[in-house]
């Protein structure tokens, strides 16, 4: 929702009529992953992706009539290798479409998460009664904020949804089915030490959409003259920079001073705080007698276990930038695949209707004209982002 949120917020000024698209479910080479949304208007305006460019046609297609009767539609698109041509998905795979009028209402509200750097699920009634499919409501801190399924729907959901920790579609009951979006802060990247392996590391993260944060109470090392594209340098010793910064389960604390007068209390809270990725820079040896320093002061074994220590993949590293280049290699890494168990779980459940498929383009019955088609898809290739 990131990607498309300022354009949103245009179209709304300008008084557009605005359907959202989003992929609630993939399987195969489908290439735009659950929870990626596209908008448009009926004046023929396009933001974001459902399927970088494969499939955007036929949704907008659907979308269009969606608009116009108000009524959200399930699309599926799936083919075998062999047809994929077809609709466009050239590898094979296939996708599972949702596409809905925009809630005016939900959206501020998401504009509010995403501004303030919050955590939030949305769930969209995707399957069920006509006049239940596309309700919605915003659960954070096991409370809905926004929206309403009824009494009896809103507990199940609520019971459910600590459940959740990836997006992914849920049959609530026999008659109902609904999408679970999950939308967590952007990543952010701590440092600990504005050592040079600091400087190639903020700028690589920077250029991953990370926010960065530079902590060092060093002010020969932790300076602007250093760090001029750092999102936020902290000039304190790590107890007082770390109360006033954010820490959640989007967050990677790398530390780098190679001083334990300021790594160990660094690592320490980092161990005890949400944060996805604990990294600390020494060698073998340096993070053995670390390790002992910290069963004195009484940490657990699992603690210590959580320290990807020494830092970063092993690449054969040999100067600063491949150094930072092997920290966020395994930053990333750890931040991809934290849910991988859960999502392969779930894929393992799922029987992939790839083998048997049709074009969906044939089946979509709609008055549009090809011209319009043609317009929509004129803009599309002229605006899409890769």
């Amino acid at each position: 929702m990131r990607d498309i949120l300022t354009d949103i917020q245009h179209w709304q000024k300008e008084g557009d009529v605005i359907a959202l698209a989003t992929v609630i479910q993939s399987w195969g080479s489908a290439p735009r992953k659950v929870g990626s949304h596209m908008a448009f208007t009926l004046s023929g305006k396009i933001t974001g992706s459902v399927s970088g460019g494969c499939v955007e046609n036929a949704v907008i297609e659907a979308g269009m009539q969606t608009l116009k009767t108000n009524h959200p539609q399930l699309l599926h698109f799936g083919v075998a290798d062999e047809t994929a041509w077809e609709v466009g998905l050239a590898c094979g795979g296939s996708i599972d479409v949702f596409v809905q009028p925009l809630d005016a209402q939900i959206f501020q509200e998401l504009k509010r998460v995403i501004k303030n750097e919050e955590s939030t699920k949305h769930i969209t009634v995707i399957g069920g009664a006509d006049e239940s499919l596309g309700k919605q409501v915003l659960i954070q801190e096991n409370q809905i904020v926004s929206g309403s399924f009824g009494n009896e729907t809103d507990s199940l959901v609520l019971s459910l949804s600590s459940e959740i920790s990836t997006s992914r579609r849920v049959k609530l009951n026999e008659s109902v089915e609904v999408f679970a979006n999950v939308i967590q802060p952007s990543p952010t990247l701590v440092v600990v030490g504005g050592v040079q392996i600091a400087i190639a590391l903020v700028s690589l993260a920077k250029t991953l959409g990370y926010q960065t944060i530079l902590i060092d109470p060093r002010k020969a090392w932790g300076n602007e003259n250093r760090f001029p594209h750092v999102d936020r340098l902290i000039q304190a010793w790590v107890d007082d920079a770390f109360e006033q910064i954010k820490i959640n389960s989007s967050t990677a604390i790398a530390v780098l001073t190679h001083d334990p007068k300021i790594d160990d209390p660094a690592i320490k809270l980092a161990l005890n705080s949400s944060a996805f990725y604990v990294g600390a820079l020494g060698s073998k040896n340096t993070n053995a007698k670390r390790n002992e320093r910290f069963r004195s002061d009484g940490v657990s074994e699992s603690q210590i276990n959580n320290i990807h220590a020494p830092i970063g993949l092993d690449i054969g590293a040999q100067n600063p930038e491949e150094i930072a280049l092997a920290i966020m290699s395994q930053i990333v890494q750890t931040f991809r695949k934290q849910k991988q168990p859960e999502i392969k779980n779930e894929a393992e459940n799922l029987q992939s209707p790839v083998s048997n498929l049709q074009s969906p383009v044939s089946s979509l019955q709609s008055p549009i004209s090809n011209s319009l088609i043609l317009q929509f898809s004129r803009i599309f290739y002229e605006t899409r982002i890769f």
